[in-house]
Parts: structure tokens; C-alpha cells; sequence
């Protein structure tokens, strides 16, 4: 570790253009990951439902606010709300750095409403209302097939989008392509798109998750370490050929099983966003902080996990998948009702704050 260097992370942003986020908007961990070097940070619905339980003591006033201010609000409105306050308030954490680079740094991601994910017009108004939140905020879009259009659009707008959902090259380059369609189309008209900073997700630990269960689905026998190689293969070919297209989509890595998935990024020109926890274990570690991108993932485990399984060739061929075929694509139908569950869970969690179960005595406080 260099002299100046805080840890790893922070070594890594300072010897290498990957910058790291924090996969969170909990205050507790942005706080730590920008002194450590962090530019960015995420969310979803299970991150905020997630920090919305172990920060419950910085927001039960407000909620409780939040629902007498507006006694018509239905707790659907009200959980939105706090999604937003609760982005906003760590896109607050992040202005100066937002500042500093101009606007290609220092952005909160805040994800549409996922069971949008088969309305364009749904989602690309929910995006430019999230981009006006506050001057920093890059909008989550599944890449779906409505979310490639809506992310057209709402580029031709001025929206900053961080693609997710998102567990393959096709998809990847679906995304790039819908951006540079809209950022032309707002060029041709005289509109900037200077301080605009788009990013394309590779769920990559996703893209491990789901070549497990349908290699165990179909019984596929194949040798288990393989399958934490899928997301990094996917990914470092997508990598090449955004480089070689000069896509101006960043890409970014996330859903993080093991630390291969920061350590064989390092060096590339993107962005890996990383859990909390995922953040102190890299900083524990013994790995080395050098170059590894460029490192090709052995040909055998390609070539294995290609033969093997079906969807590993989808995700992995530049024309595995046709924009049509996203929405049924495994690893996306996995996520997509885990996250909407998660939003219903977070909805659940504004419910008891509206209708507390009368069956459960209210605590006392009890005067010393």
C-alpha cells in the first residue's frame, strides 16, 4: 500500500481509474466509503429497506411526519417519498465530489419502481422526477425491453441512467446503444451533455447466482469454482467492446459472492459498487492492488461454462439475446421479483407506522 493510500480501495482510486462506490445510502457506510475514496453510491428497494432498519432512529420522526403532513397520501405515496428523502439525503453526502468533477462524479443512484419494468412511459416519467431531486442523482432503469426504450428517452432528456438488472454482454451493448441514440438525438438539437455521466450495471454476482441454479435446475455437472467466473468473463467482454466502440457508458460492477469480483476489475475504466461489508473485507485482505482487468479469464473455464450452459452462451455472445427476450431471461425474472418483493416489504414497513397492529401493546415509557 502507497504511502498517501488510507486502504486498498483508496489505493486502487488513486493508482487506477476505477473508481469504487458504496453500495448503499446508509450515512454510516457513504461516511466511510468517500474517506476512503469512494465517488458514488446505490441504491434499490432492498438496500433502503435494508438501511431503512438499521437507521430507524434517524427516520421514525419523519415518517411520523411525513404521514401527518399528508393524511391523504397512500402508504404506496409515502414509501416513495421516503425513498426519495432518504437518496436525497445521501446525495447530499456526495455534492462535493459531484462538484469537483463536474458532474461525471459524486452521484446517488436511485432506482425506479420495479414492477414498472414493462412500462416505457411509467418508467421515464419516474426517472425525470427522481433527476430533478437534486443536481446528483443517475436513475436505476431495468434493462428490460420497455426499460431500453425509456432509457433512450429519457437520455434525450438530460437524465443521467444507471442501468440494472443488467447480467450479460447483449444487454450491455442494448444499453450502450439506447444512450448514444438518445445522446445524439439531444446533441442534434444544441442540448449538452457535458455534465452527463451514464453507467450500465453488470450484476455480476447475479450472472454467477443464476448459471448455479441452472446448472443444479438441469443437472449439469461441472466443476463448481467455475461458476464464479461467469459475471467476471461477461463483464471483461463487455469491457473490451465498450472500449473498442468508445461507448460513453461506463460500466460498473455489483452484486458482489467473493472478492475475485473487485480484484479482477482493478485497473479498468469503470466502476465497481461495493457493499459495505464487501468494502472492509477488501481492505482486510491480503490481494495485491495491481492491474488485473486485462487479464483474460482462463479459456478452459469459458470454454466450459459455453458447452455446458445455454445461458451462459446467451449472456456471454454479443447476440445471445435480442432485446425482446431480456424480460424472460432467468437471472432477470430472479431479480426482478426479488427486488419487488423488497418493495413491498418496505411498503409493509411504512404500513406499521400508518396502522400499528392493534393486537401488540404499545411500549410504555416508564418515568425514573
Amino acid at each position: 500500500m502507497t504511502a498517501t493510500a488510507k486502504s486498498k480501495l483508496h489505493q486502487m482510486t488513486l493508482e487506477f481509474p476505477t473508481d469504487y462506490w458504496n453500495d448503499s445510502c446508509s450515512v454510516e457506510e457513504l461516511t466511510y466509503a468517500i474517506d476512503n475514496g469512494a465517488v458514488g453510491a446505490t441504491s434499490n428497494p432492498t438496500i433502503v429497506h435494508m438501511v431503512l432498519k438499521k437507521e430507524m432512529h434517524l427516520w421514525t420522526e419523519r415518517i411520523h411526519e411525513l404521514i401527518r403532513d399528508n393524511p391523504t397520501w397512500s402508504e404506496t405515496e409515502l414509501t416513495w417519498k421516503l425513498v426519495e428523502e432518504m437518496s436525497v439525503h445521501g446525495a447530499n453526502l456526495l455534492r462535493p465530489i459531484f462538484d469537483k468533477y463536474q458532474g461525471k462524479r459524486g452521484r446517488l443512484s436511485i432506482q425506479t419502481n420495479p414492477a414498472l419494468y414493462r412500462n416505457a412511459q411509467g418508467i421515464a416519467e419516474q426517472a425525470v422526477h427522481f433527476d430533478s431531486l437534486a443536481p446528483n442523482m443517475i436513475v436505476k432503469i431495468p434493462v428490460t425491453q420497455a426499460g431500453i426504450e425509456a432509457i433512450e428517452e429519457v437520455t434525450f432528456h438530460g437524465v443521467s441512467i444507471n442501468a440494472t438488472v443488467s447480467f450479460s454482454v447483449p444487454q450491455a451493448i442494448a444499453v450502450a446503444e439506447a444512450v448514444e441514440r438518445g445522446l445524439n438525438r439531444r446533441e442534434a438539437e444544441g442540448k449538452s451533455s457535458e455534465q452527463m455521466a451514464p453507467v450500465c450495471t453488470i450484476m455480476v454476482g447475479r450472472t454467477d447466482d443464476w448459471m448455479k441454479v441452472a446448472a443444479k435446475r438441469d443437472g449439469i455437472e461441472i466443476e463448481p469454482s467455475y461458476l464464479d467466473w461467469a459475471g467476471i468473463a461477461c463483464m471483461k467482454k463487455a469491457y473490451q467492446i465498450f472500449q473498442q466502440r468508445g461507448y460513453r457508458t461506463r460500466l460498473l460492477a455489483a452484486a458482489y459472492r467473493h472478492l475475485g469480483h473487485w480484484a479482477e476489475f482493478i485497473g479498468g475504466e469503470l466502476i465497481v459498487s461495493m457493499p459495505y461489508e464487501w468494502q472492509l473485507k477488501a481492505n482486510a485482505s491480503d490481494i495485491e492492488v495491481k492491474e488485473r482487468m486485462s487479464h483474460a479469464v482462463d479459456s478452459q473455464i469459458i470454454q466450459t461454462l459455453y458447452n455446458e450452459i445455454p445461458d451462459f452462451r446467451r449472456a456471454y455472445d454479443e447476440d445471445g439475446m435480442k432485446v425482446e427476450e431480456f424480460d424472460e431471461y432467468g437471472a432477470t425474472v430472479r431479480t426482478l421479483r426479488g427486488f419487488i418483493a423488497s418493495a413491498h416489504e418496505l411498503t409493509a414497513e411504512v404500513r406499521d407506522f400508518m396502522l400499528p397492529n392493534p393486537d401488540v401493546r404499545k411500549t410504555e415509557t416508564v418515568k425514573a
